[in-house]
């Protein structure tokens, strides 16, 4: 016979099943949050320059532009392209932008939103959970946060990219970068990707209610401003090859033969928020800014947009960027300083950017959703 303390001992970690009948188990099966591993989340955004030194800058351009999947050529064309000619004659102009927008206290308010944004996050999630933030181009890199998750014995990794659309050049890139990494590890944990968020209901309406702020109603006209893309990479995404800029109004509706297509969740992003907003099709337009280079990219340009509404006698605008959830250069600067100065230049009043989604608690809320999902 057993002593008492030993019997004891046993009954403490006896598991009862239907039958009422006693079994033992492990200590495992009986306290499993005692040896249950966190749940690692890793959140990433493009990435920004370390300071708008134009020494900071070129670095970050050229690792950026670098990319296969951002500018998808021929690899010595791309080197060629890239280091004799975009990085060296880009870096001092941006590195001038990158000084408009940055601020002593805070840096870069992309760096800056997206470091608020992890530790919302991790407050969200709790003590079972691991959040880290990477940037696909320099600090923090993913491989540092890959390290610090590995480091931590997580049970899984789920990675979000902080694209709500997914493109191969942005979302596509951060999960190859992931994959690169993680599959040289002896031990990989369950891992899983959020492929995108262009629908989220929570996204939609933390953007729909930053706009009712601004009254959409008062303006004569609302611009939906996505980051614009090659259309090669369009026709690329496109699986029948027989859809993309072959069909009329091929990004209107989302099919199987869009449905990873950029372009097409971007209108289909711009739709909800404007279905929100109770927004008449006539009084909004989609549109693309950042064109980089001479290659046709998807169309209509913001640019164009801009100049096409003020010639019309539009006054005042209203611009969503609903590609962003923290707002940068693409948003603070190219759309609130570029495009106001172009359209006042043709005789508008005023262009008013709507905020990002930044440190919002509905846009943690809908990471939080995204990341125990």
């Amino acid at each position: 016979m057993l002593p008492n303390r030993q019997i004891d001992f046993y009954k403490s970690f006896s598991c009862q099943p239907q039958s009422n009948k006693t079994y033992f188990c492990t200590v495992k099966e009986a306290l499993p949050e005692i040896f249950m591993g966190k749940k690692g989340v890793l959140i990433v955004n493009l990435g920004t320059p370390d300071s708008p030194k134009t020494a900071d800058v070129r670095k970050y351009l050229g690792e950026f532009l670098m990319d296969g999947r951002v500018i998808d050529i021929n690899p010595a064309l791309r080197a060629l392209l890239v280091k004799g000619a975009i990085v060296p004659f880009r870096s001092p102009k941006s590195a001038k932008l990158y000084k408009k927008i940055w601020s002593d206290e805070n840096g870069s308010p992309l760096l800056y939103y997206s470091i608020k944004q992890a530790e919302l996050l991790q407050e969200s999630l709790g003590d079972e959970y691991q959040v880290e933030l990477a940037m696909r181009y320099q600090s923090p890199s993913i491989e540092t946060a890959l390290e610090k998750l590995k480091a931590a014995n997580v049970d899984s990794l789920k990675v979000i990219a902080l694209f709500p659309q997914y493109a191969s050049a942005s979302s596509g890139s951060v999960y190859q970068k992931v994959m690169e990494l993680v599959s040289k590890w002896l031990t990989i944990p369950d891992l899983s990707f959020v492929n995108s968020f262009h629908n989220n209901e929570l996204m939609i309406e933390n953007f729909a209610e930053n706009g009712r702020k601004y009254q959409p109603e008062t303006y004569d006209h609302i611009l939906f401003s996505f980051h614009g893309l090659p259309q090669r990479q369009l026709i690329k995404s496109d699986p029948t090859q027989n859809h993309c800029l072959k069909t009329a109004d091929c990004c209107s509706v989302l099919t199987d033969a869009n449905k990873f297509c950029y372009s097409a969740q971007c209108h289909d992003t711009a739709r909800l928020i404007a279905e929100k907003l109770n927004l008449p099709k006539e009084k909004y337009t989609i549109c693309f800014q950042s064109r980089l280079g001479n290659d046709p990219w998807v169309k209509p340009y913001t640019t164009e947009v801009v100049a096409e509404l003020a010639k019309q006698g539009k006054k005042r605008m209203l611009v969503f960027c609903p590609a962003f959830v923290a707002d940068c250069l693409e948003t603070v600067y190219e759309v609130t300083v570029e495009y106001g100065e172009e359209f006042k230049a043709l005789g508008g009043e005023k262009i008013q950017l709507v905020e990002s989604l930044n440190d919002s608690a509905m846009f943690i809320e809908a990471l939080h959703q995204m990341a125990v999902a």
